[in-house]
Order: C-alpha cells, then sequence, then structure tokens
C-alpha cells in the first residue's frame, strides 16, 4: 500500500516486494540486484510508485573509483581502525552502537523502535552470502562502525550500516563507504552497490560525491556525470514498469 515518500516531501512510495528463499535465493539476489532491487531480510524490494521513479539504485564502478582529496582526508583520519568480517550475527556492542547512532542521528525514523530481537532479525535473517564488517579502534577495542554487507557474483552490497556520532569529525559513513570499496578491490569485484540515491533528496546527496557511480534508470545502469540529468525521472512519463 502507498505510504508517504520519506525523500521527496508531498509524495507517496509504493514498494514491490518478492520472497528470497529456497535453494536459487543466491542466484535470484544476483540477478534482481542488478535491475534496481534491494535486500531485506528474506524478501527483495524496489520502488514501483505510480508518479514517480526518482529512487534510482546506485553503484561504483571500482575501476573507474579515484578518490577525491576530501576522501584520502577521511582515509587517514581513520588509520586507527581495524577491519572485522564476521558471519551475521548480531551482538549486545552493535545493538548498543545502533540505538546510539538511531538516538544521535534518526531518532525520528521508522527504526528508532527497533527491539533488541528485531534488530538480531536484521542482522540475521539472510538467505544469501553475508557478513557483518566491523571496525573496531585498534588503540581502546572500541566498536566504532558496523556494515551489513552483501556479497554478489560482481560486488558488495552495503545493506545498512551504522556508525559511532561521536566521531562525526571523522565522517565514518564515507569511511565504510571507502572501505567497502577496497573489500571489493581486494577480492576482484567490479562493484559497490550503495542502495538508492533519489535526485533532489538531501538525505541521498552524499552518494553522487563518489566517483565512477552509476545509475540504474531507463532500464540500463548509467555512468553519472551530471546529477541534474537525472532529476527527469521526478516526472510521471517516467512511471517505473516491472517490465524494464
Amino acid at each position: 500500500a502507498p505510504q508517504p515518500c520519506p525523500y521527496l516531501d508531498g509524495r507517496m512510495e509504493r514498494k514491490l516486494f518478492t520472497a528470497l528463499q529456497g535453494d536459487n535465493a543466491q542466484s535470484l539476489n544476483d540477478s534482481l540486484s542488478k535491475q534496481g532491487f534491494r535486500r531485506s531480510q528474506n524478501v527483495l524490494y524496489r520502488p514501483s510508485c505510480t508518479n514517480c521513479a526518482a529512487c534510482l539504485s546506485a553503484r561504483i564502478d571500482v575501476t573507474q573509483f579515484k578518490p577525491s582529496k576530501s576522501q584520502r582526508r577521511t582515509i587517514r583520519r581513520n588509520t586507527d581502525l581495524e577491519r572485522r568480517a564476521t558471519s551475521p550475527w548480531a551482538t549486545e556492542d552493535q545493538y548498543a552502537l545502533f540505538q546510539k547512532y538511531l538516538q544521535d542521528r534518526h531518532a525520528d525514523g521508522g527504526m528508532a523502535d527497533m527491539d533488541a530481537f528485531e534488530f538480531s532479525a536484521m542482522i540475521e535473517e539472510t538467505p544469501i552470502n553475508t557478513r557483518v564488517v566491523e571496525y573496531v579502534s585498534v588503540e581502546t577495542g572500541d566498536l566504532v562502525a558496523v556494515c551489513l554487507t552483501d556479497v554478489f557474483d560482481d560486488g558488495v552490497s552495503l545493506v545498512y550500516s551504522f556508525y559511532d556520532s561521536d566521531r562525526s569529525n571523522d565522517s565514518l559513513g564515507t569511511y565504510v563507504i571507502l572501505d567497502h570499496i577496497e573489500i571489493a578491490r581486494q577480492n576482484n569485484l567490479p562493484h559497490v552497490y550503495l542502495g538508492y540515491w533519489v535526485p533532489g533528496s538531501r538525505k541521498m546527496g552524499y552518494k553522487a560525491g563518489f566517483a565512477g557511480l552509476e545509475v540504474y534508470a531507463g532500464g540500463m545502469w548509467q555512468p553519472m556525470r551530471d546529477p541534474a540529468e537525472f532529476t527527469q525521472y521526478q516526472n510521471p512519463q517516467y512511471n517505473d514498469s516491472i517490465s524494464q
């Protein structure tokens, strides 16, 4: 059923869902993710709005990515962090960091009331190849950032990430993306999937700051050269269609 759009004021959103289960779950996920779908636990979804197609799936072409000066500074600011990739298992430390992140950054969001059992389900209920990537301070041993990461046949996908908001000057959200680009490189995977980019939405604007960005628009992946080129997909004539 349609609900208020969280990205564009005055609009309604509607999502198309399909179950993700069975022996072919991984291949189904790999295939549909290349067509703009995203995973949430054991379902895949994508926007299917009546009068708008502004939510465009975004990914980074690793071969075309070069960090900007500010991104290189972000990497240097976080050299004290150690990456630890584990199986998808929720911990108390993760949940404590998750709660703090939501209280500081998204207190009025739809996930603000998520309890420990719901958090565990978000992390652990996955029928595909999924990892939890933790970032830990080498000096203190504190958990600083977490990313729930899916592994595709052509890349890695950041399903959900959260971090210590006390380190606001360290740009941890950007750092997690930059490190996943490095993970993809190390594993010879060509893409890093970032979820949806919405032209005109300030919440999603940061994704346009990564070189090598591609968006799934008009039924194909297109390189992002000028974000203004994609504002046309907010118009009714670009009604989304599963036939694409």
